[in-house]
């Protein structure tokens, strides 16, 4: 008897989570909160996935925008928030592996905090100089640098942004030294770039393409390990002498510590599939992104390796955020 209902329990433990998974979300609207204002790359990317599993499964997806901090503020709102697979958050590698060194005090920790469901994108960076510059190829660029270290400008969004310790990478393979000109974002950086103030400047491609395209910007090289499809011509770091160079950055959507690994699985299976489709690949293909997909365990992995490998470039540079 005693064996009879330790097998009910065993299966009972096993059928409920499973069923949660099957029933998830139901009537019920799924936050997906965004750390970063409307408009910017995060915020695409969360309303392409959003819009598209609306439209397949009628799921309501509420975008909820909480900028601040580096995305710190929205991060830290979905590791404080129930549970449940109701609340979840489109992280980036900034907010995920460099935030953690980069500030003193962060309110919460990703790796025991927020559980990774399933890497939507990622987007190389590219490194722009303004289309009257001498500059012609990242050869000549490293060149100058290591003719007068320190002399060659080098612009970024911000001290700690992944365009930043890209930059700071980017000089440690070389061996060479720029001086850094930190900006407040990338509006103020771009009109100095185009004149003249600041020689060379490492930006997304969605941030510069318009720029490029309306030749006031030259492209020099992307920071993927492959050429990217809407700057075929552009050479990667790599292929400019520096062999295994790549640095991209990653988004993805976390939820909550504890949330029912059959509703991760669930929320993992269906971004999966609505990765595949082709409109979404076209939509991420324009902001210079490409999809992702891919288990929870390997978003994980991923969060590790990178939680490491940013982690030592701050350290490296010195950056450092209150």
């Amino acid at each position: 008897m005693k064996a009879a209902r330790l097998m009910v329990a065993l299966v009972a433990a096993f059928v409920v989570p499973l069923a949660a998974g099957q029933d998830y979300p139901g009537n019920k609207p799924i936050r997906l909160i965004v750390p970063f204002p409307a408009g910017g790359g995060t915020d695409i990317f969360a309303r392409v996935i959003g819009n598209k599993l609306t439209e397949t499964l009628k799921w309501v997806i509420v975008i909820d925008n909480k900028p601040g901090a580096g995305g710190n503020i929205g991060m830290d709102a979905v590791a404080k928030s129930p549970p449940d697979g109701y609340t979840l958050g489109l992280g980036q590698t900034s907010n995920l592996a460099i935030n953690p060194t980069l500030y003193k005090k962060l309110p919460y920790d990703p790796l025991k905090d927020l559980v990774p469901v399933v890497l939507v994108a990622d987007a190389p960076l590219v490194l722009v100089v303004s289309s009257d510059s001498p500059f012609k190829s990242l050869a000549e660029i490293v060149a100058a640098a290591k003719k007068k270290p320190g002399d060659v400008t080098f612009g970024s969004p911000g001290n700690g942004t992944v365009a930043h310790l890209t930059g700071e990478l980017l000089q440690t393979a070389a061996g060479i030294k720029f001086q850094h000109i930190p900006y407040k974002g990338s509006a103020q950086a771009l009109t100095d770039l185009m004149g003249g103030q600041v020689q060379i400047y490492m930006s997304s491609i969605p941030t510069a393409m318009s720029h490029i395209k309306g030749g006031k910007l030259r492209p020099i090289a992307v920071t993927s390990a492959k050429r990217v499809p809407t700057l075929p011509n552009v050479p990667t770091v790599a292929e400019s002498g520096y062999k295994g160079f790549d640095a991209n950055t990653w988004f993805g959507i976390v939820a909550p510590a504890g949330t029912p690994p059959a509703i991760v699985a669930r929320i993992n299976a269906e971004v999966n599939k609505v990765l595949k489709s082709t409109d979404v690949t076209e939509k991420f293909a324009a902001e210079g992104g490409g999809g992702l997909g891919g288990t929870s365990q390997e978003f994980a992995a991923l969060l590790k390796t990178d939680y490491v490998k940013w982690g030592k470039v701050v350290k490296d540079s010195g950056a450092k955020l209150d």
